[in-house]
């Protein structure tokens, strides 16, 4: 049934902000260097005819949602041509009326896997390549920039913060709409509302977690003397030192056992030494059987016992395929937390993971506000646990990011990298959010985020640059 609440798209802009790392950022098996940040304004209409306009923006982290040994420009065009694609398509999705979370599940339920689709289908020359189709975690992202203006914009119609809107009478739908339990013993979801399962009162100060690179230096003997001198440390040591870091993200091989064992005990022992409190493994997905990681704990356990105690939870070990890669994880969560990254696309793939053995989400607004809301609620209503992962978010793409994990509670805190690969980058967002774009005795201030929508304050920054979007050849 409609609501006087509800609103509609009438109209979306998309521009391109290109960014250079000031360090190479390893993914896997490839090397990220540049990126190119989607940015959207979308405006909504009201029955009343009252319009509002939001902000989105992602960064399209082509070695992440994307990986293949096909040529990089190939895909980074594609995917830039399908956030095009999503723009034009907007027009003949106007049908969809609602709160966000309820117009955006409709498209990405219906609309979007048919768009998607289309677009692999008319897209010969990257499925002859070894690129292969779009894969669908690519599609989320760029449809998540969209996403997240909607949800700017709602916000900004009513004059209320977007997380004051997770409710009645806002939403027309109430949860069992959007999503099942896993079994009649869990709650069924009716009457209920993503404030139900979200933090009464988000703190203005969260934990950050820090990238620790496969290609980052620990100490000043590894350097080459091809660093950049640009006034911001380059060692791990110099970041912990100057940042005040308490928590590392490690970034692992997965297919490389010597070597990843020996870079979790080099960043553990300095950790201890520093002071540092947390610890994850992140193996990007690399691995395939269990064994690989119960191995590395099992003698951390044995040989170094604190560090094996400051290792919080383990990151996305295996292929983000689950349906594909039916890997039994249970043995890996009995000895850590078992986060879900990579492939937490849904709450139903969620749902999955949690049948295998996986213990944990790691939620991303990559892949769309409104999948992550739906995601976290369905995961806490079965007890799994939370975390909020970078995707080396610079500019305005942090602020949503940092809401989502002061407001859906975490495991621990939230990473937070863009200020150790594109520091530049954002200096105009952070004359009004300082805190948020660099980090001060390992916390993130959140104090400055205020108004309607998204509390991106962009009334109060300095006019960025921006040019419309078009096409990739």
């Amino acid at each position: 049934m409609a609501s006087s609440y509800d609103v509609q798209i009438v109209s979306c802009e998309l521009y391109w902000i290109p960014v250079k790392t000031r360090v190479p950022l390893k993914f896997g098996s490839e090397t990220l260097t540049t990126v190119t940040c989607a940015r959207t304004c979308v405006t909504v209409r009201n029955s009343e005819g009252k319009e509002a306009t939001g902000w989105g923006e992602t960064p399209l982290n082509i070695q992440w949602i994307w990986p293949a040994s096909g040529p990089y420009e190939e895909r980074h065009a594609q995917v830039k041509n399908f956030c095009l694609t999503i723009q034009e398509k907007i027009a003949s999705w106007q049908t969809e009326v609602g709160h966000p979370i309820e117009i955006s599940y409709d498209i990405l339920e219906r609309q979007l896997p048919n768009a998607l689709r289309d677009f692999n289908t008319s897209s010969p020359e990257s499925s002859q390549s070894n690129n292969g189709p779009m894969p669908w975690l690519a599609a989320l992202v760029a449809f998540s920039p969209f996403d997240i203006a909607l949800h700017d914009a709602y916000g900004k119609l009513h004059g209320l913060a977007i997380y004051e809107t997770y409710k009645e009478p806002f939403m027309s739908r109430d949860l069992s709409r959007f999503l099942e339990p896993d079994a009649p013993s869990f709650p069924d979801f009716k009457g209920q509302y993503p404030c139900d399962y979200l933090v009464q009162s988000a703190p203005d100060k969260l934990m950050v977690w820090h990238l620790v690179g496969g290609l980052d230096p620990l100490e000043v003997n590894e350097l080459t003397g091809q660093e950049p001198d640009d006034g911001y440390p380059i060692t791990l040591r110099d970041w912990i030192d100057t940042d005040g870091l308490k928590a590392l993200k490690v970034k692992l091989r997965g297919s490389d056992w010597e070597w990843d064992w020996n870079r979790l005990v080099s960043v553990g022992k300095m950790a201890i030494e520093k002071d540092v409190s947390w610890l994850s493994a992140d193996f990007n997905c690399t691995v395939h059987e269990p064994n690989y990681v119960n191995e590395i704990m099992d003698r951390l356990r044995d040989e170094f016992p604190r560090i094996y105690g400051m290792v919080l939870y383990v990151e996305q070990p295996f292929p983000y395929d689950l349906e594909k890669h039916q890997i039994d994880a249970h043995s890996v969560a009995a000895r850590k937390p078992l986060f879900l990254d990579e492939s937490a696309h849904d709450w139903k793939v969620v749902r999955h993971g949690r049948q295998l053995g996986w213990t944990g989400v790691a939620l991303k607004t990559c892949k769309t506000q409104t999948g992550a809301i739906l995601s976290a609620c369905w995961a806490k209503a079965h007890g799994m646990t939370l975390m909020v992962q970078d995707l080396t978010n610079p500019m305005l793409a942090q602020i949503p990011h940092v809401q989502l994990a002061a407001h859906v509670g975490t495991i621990m805190g939230v990473e937070s990298n863009g200020m150790q690969f594109y520091p530049e980058a954002s200096i105009i967002e952070s004359e009004v959010h300082p805190g948020l774009y660099k980090r001060r005795k390992g916390i993130l201030d959140l104090s400055t985020i205020a108004g309607a929508g998204m509390g991106y304050r962009l009334d109060d920054m300095p006019s960025r640059d921006l040019t419309p979007a078009s096409k990739s050849s």
